[in-house]
């Protein structure tokens, strides 16, 4: 029933207008941030060849490219989410829902495998690009593999966070708010600065942004690996316990 729940979910993304037009804006963008960075390249390639280890295409193409990524996948984020429980609600078909023979832990995961799978589609789409390069050069497939995964492990934590503020109100764009100001606290969040060292370590162990940068650049951490699983697991749970208070209350 999970994954039911996630194709209809998933169905329900594609047959509204929104979903194209975010597939359309965000590889526009990206293959502009591409061609430049690869056009950088082309221009330092002279330089680069007579360094010893120089950085090579994937460090100055690939690596950037992701991280731009993260950060447009960020502001682009709330606007898929919104509608998961939001619209569901103001249509009247939550309550059907509620009452089904499913359990909460069935229709959170369901609603948010749905919307992680548009992410997973939508960083295809991205990785399609720094792939081609093999046609032309060479590549370094551990760091760009460990790239993706830290993109990939962001989108997940994108999804469970904005499935969960979705729940909290019936309003899509307060969804899309709401979403948007968590993400982009956990993002910058590492940016203060303060005098207790503890107090700095939690808030760079916080950040979204921290744990990414160290898969592009190609350093696998179990520590890294187990704050998205924690931040993804975390909402999760928050979301099923909201829905749950929601079908007791009526």
């Amino acid at each position: 029933m999970i994954l039911t729940i996630a194709a209809r979910e998933l169905r329900t993304l594609f047959l509204s207008p929104l979903a194209w037009t975010l597939l359309a804006v965000i590889q526009l963008i990206m293959a502009y941030l591409f061609l430049s960075q690869l056009d950088t390249f082309m221009m330092l390639q002279p330089r680069l060849a007579g360094m010893e280890g120089a950085p090579g295409v994937t460090d100055i193409v690939a690596a950037p490219l992701l991280q731009t990524s993260g950060f447009l996948l960020l502001l682009l984020a709330p606007a898929v989410t919104m509608r998961v429980f939001s619209e569901e609600r103001r249509s009247g078909t939550l309550s059907l829902l509620l009452s089904s023979p499913l359990s909460m832990t069935d229709i959170v995961l369901g609603k948010f495998l749905g919307v992680f799978a548009f992410f997973l589609l939508l960083l295809a789409m991205l990785a399609l690009m720094p792939l081609s390069l093999y046609a032309g050069t060479a590549l370094d497939a551990g760091k760009l593999a460990a790239g993706l995964l830290g993109l990939a492990l962001l989108l997940a934590s994108f999804a469970a966070i904005g499935v969960y503020m979705s729940l909290l109100t019936e309003q899509p764009v307060v969804a899309a708010v709401s979403t948007f100001g968590v993400l982009i606290l956990l993002w910058i969040i590492d940016w203060s600065g303060g005098e207790r060292a503890e107090v700095t370590g939690l808030f760079h162990y916080l950040s979204l942004q921290t744990h990414l940068e160290s898969f592009l650049k190609g350093l696998f951490s179990s520590a890294d690996l187990a704050y998205y699983l924690l931040l993804t697991l975390t909402f999760l749970v928050l979301g099923i316990r909201r829905l749950d208070e929601q079908r007791l209350t009526g």
